[in-house]
């Protein structure tokens, strides 16, 4: 089963807005590289600060393993501050 995160990350400055410009290109790059990355999208919005995000993975694993690379990524670490809205799919529920 594929994973998909959709959504939007939104700038709340000008020097975020920067910032994401900056750190983007080689993020796109990379994850599109990543095994199991079947579609990686970040893409403006009429709105300059909010980004359309668009991800698929072939599988929670593949999934799982793009988010710890992102995390120790610079732009992971460039841009946690920032909003996230996100919806994802593919992903069980924790039993418990």
């Amino acid at each position: 089963m594929t994973v998909r995160l959709t959504g939007r990350l939104i700038c709340a400055s000008a020097a975020d807005l920067e910032h994401v410009r900056a750190l983007l290109p080689r993020h796109v790059e990379l994850t599109r590289a990543e095994p199991g990355c079947v579609s990686f999208e970040v893409t403006p919005t009429q709105d300059p600060m909010v980004w359309r995000v668009d991800e698929e993975f072939t599988d929670p694993e593949a999934f799982a393993a793009h988010q710890t690379l992102v995390a120790e990524s610079p732009w992971g670490r460039g841009t946690a501050h920032l909003e996230r809205q996100y919806t994802i799919e593919g992903l069980e529920p924790p039993r418990g």
